[in-house]
């Protein structure tokens, strides 16, 4: 008789380790470590030619030249914001307000109708996130190898591919920091000058700084960022209702959950849909349950409905157990699309858009900034006149060199001293000591308001006030 062993499969839980697992009895412990597992998908494919798209904008912008410059450069220390052939100067920075005024409306606006889609499509933290997963998953293995990986101790050819790991983590660090510092600095003079270590100190810092953060970010934190520092999460209760587009779970038709064979029906053993594979819980970048209802941690990026299709489509059970829903729909009731908070938001919007052109096409392309010498109120020159001296600035504000006539008005037969026609260089400012003589005899009182006028070659012109003081005594 045979002495030969029964080989047997050993089914024993695995011993849970918090370090390389997410535990329902500490869900929001930052140092459970979250393995997310890859899955494919419409909304999948959808987010990841989104993420895409707004990667090749970010590193493309600020190559696109425009005449001598780049179209796109934020020079902070000549105070000049660059956009194709506009230049905002800080007297323009109305604009800035109102386009964050525009950004914050819109993002109420679509959080109301579709709910967090910014976070699962468009946030720059989910981007990268996926990015730095997809080479993790390419260097070291699915999910649950990863997990296995990591709980015992690591060999040689483990430790090799981690190095990889890392070393294209802070590849694309790199890139990211150089990049988001190149929309303030010369985009090419930077990457010369940082790989032949020729960059200024704070240049230098900044690049390092945001490549830090970003490695950090979308390496090690993901999200933690998400969860526990986004005040999106927070205060994005604010704006949903039960009509409110989110990732949902049926629950009458999933429930009861369980296993079974394909060729049952769940029916007759008293089983809803749900076979309770987890794959929802596995794929989600924050590692919720989507089943326990609505939660805050949700970046509405749809890879749970992915996950869960593909379940469905293998058992031949119909599709969207979970989908993109509403709380009323789930409860059985009619969603209204149209409602009052939502076209708050959407008329709020169209109404700052409007605001922003309108400030837009009345920008003018010139500045006048007159500023009166204080150390000598008035004098008495040659002439008899009582004699004013003032330093004009004259901003211009475009691309192209300009002629510029100044004028003064206020006050009867006024006489200029210096230059009244100027060229000033493009995006220069340019200093204009001039002196203003008035005989003292039309003057009615000390003090004179008078207009200083700047008028480009085309006809535009601006004035700006200012004061003549003389002597009555």
């Amino acid at each position: 008789m045979s002495q030969e062993k029964i080989k047997i499969k050993d089914i024993t839980p695995p011993t849970f380790n918090p370090k390389t697992h997410k535990g329902e009895a500490d869900r929001f412990n930052p140092n459970n470590r979250i393995y997310v597992r890859a899955v494919k998908g419409i909304y999948q494919q959808l987010r990841q030619r989104m993420g895409w798209l707004l990667m090749l904008l970010f590193l493309g912008l600020p190559w696109i030249p425009y005449g001598d410059r780049q179209a796109i450069l934020l020079d902070i220390g000549q105070q000049q914001f660059n956009f194709f052939g506009t230049t905002l100067w800080p007297q323009d920075l109305t604009l800035l307000a109102t386009l964050f005024m525009i950004a914050a409306f819109a993002l109420f606006f679509v959080t109301t109708f579709l709910g967090r889609v910014w976070c699962g499509y468009f946030c720059p933290q989910t981007v990268w996130t996926f990015i730095y997963i997809w080479f993790e998953e390419k260097l070291e293995g699915p999910a649950n190898k990863r997990r296995k990986q990591d709980s015992i101790a690591p060999t040689a050819k483990l430790m090799g591919r981690k190095v990889l790991k890392h070393i294209a983590w802070l590849a694309v660090a790199l890139v990211t920091g150089l990049t988001f510092v190149g929309y303030f600095l010369p985009v090419k003079a930077l990457f010369i000058d940082f790989f032949t270590f020729n960059t200024s100190f704070w240049a230098g810092f900044w690049v390092l700084f945001f490549a830090g953060c970003t490695y950090a970010n979308a390496g090690w934190m993901r999200s933690i960022v998400c969860i526990h520092m986004c005040p999106y999460a927070r205060f994005q209760s604010a704006m949903f209702d039960k009509d409110t587009y989110i990732v949902g779970y049926d629950v009458a038709r999933g429930e009861t959950r369980g296993p079974r064979s394909r060729k049952k029906d769940p029916k007759e053993l008293g089983l809803g849909d749900c076979i309770d594979c987890n794959l929802c819980v596995q794929v989600c970048p924050t590692g919720i349950d989507i089943r326990d209802g609505l939660q805050y941690e949700c970046i509405n990026c749809g890879a749970c409905i992915d996950a869960c299709d593909e379940t469905m489509e293998r058992m031949g059970y119909e599709k969207r157990l979970i989908s993109y829903t509403t709380e009323h729909k789930l409860e059985g009731k009619k969603t209204h699309v149209m409602r009052p908070k939502l076209l708050g938001y959407g008329v709020v919007m169209v109404a700052m858009v409007g605001l922003f052109f309108y400030l837009l096409a009345s920008i003018q392309p010139m500045g006048l900034d007159v500023l009166r010498d204080r150390n000598q109120l008035f004098r008495e020159n040659s002439e008899g006149l009582v004699e004013n001296t003032y330093t004009l600035k004259i901003l211009n504000k475009t691309q192209q060199p300009a002629v510029f006539t100044l004028t003064a008005s206020g006050l009867e037969d006024i006489k200029w001293y210096g230059p009244s026609k100027v060229t000033v260089s493009a995006g220069e400012v340019y200093s204009l000591p001039i002196s203003l003589g008035v005989d003292p005899y039309v003057m009615e009182s000390s003090i004179a308001d008078i207009t200083f006028t700047l008028t480009r070659e085309d006809g535009t012109s601006i004035s700006t006030e200012s004061r003549f003081i003389g002597d009555l005594r």
